[in-house]
């Protein structure tokens, strides 16, 4: 087994509005580093500022994607697409691992694919 914790889909279903907001979060701030002009200026200014890092709202953006990361790490969720806010929950499945699959626009888990299938392997429950 790759995970240690096993979803079913009434405790995915009850977690999904945390984690869809822990992914907007996320998404916001991996925003704020990409689309911030203090990071295009950087290494320009890494000779002036020593190399540190550009100010207090990329390091909060840092922080809280690597927070929101170690939650559902901590959780044994399974974040595959920031972007598309695809998630997997490992679950059992006829005494196999497989994941439950969700997109954050889903109002619910209704979908499942085998472990090594991915996204593509996707199939309703």
């Amino acid at each position: 087994m790759l995970h240690e914790r096993h979803w079913t889909i009434e405790d995915a279903n009850t977690v999904l509005p945390w984690v869809a907001e822990r992914v907007r979060r996320m998404r916001r701030a991996r925003d704020r580093l990409t689309d911030d002009p203090a990071m295009a200026a950087l290494p320009s200014a890494s000779a002036v500022i020593g190399g540190a890092w550009p100010g207090r709202e990329n390091a909060a953006a840092t922080l809280e994607l690597t927070f929101g990361l170690e939650q559902f790490g901590r959780l044994d969720i399974v974040v595959r697409d920031l972007d598309a806010g695809l998630i997997d929950f490992p679950s059992l499945r006829d005494g196999e691992e497989v994941y439950l699959c969700w997109l954050v626009d889903e109002p619910a888990v209704t979908h499942w694919h085998a472990i090594e299938a991915g996204f593509i392997g996707r199939q309703p429950l």
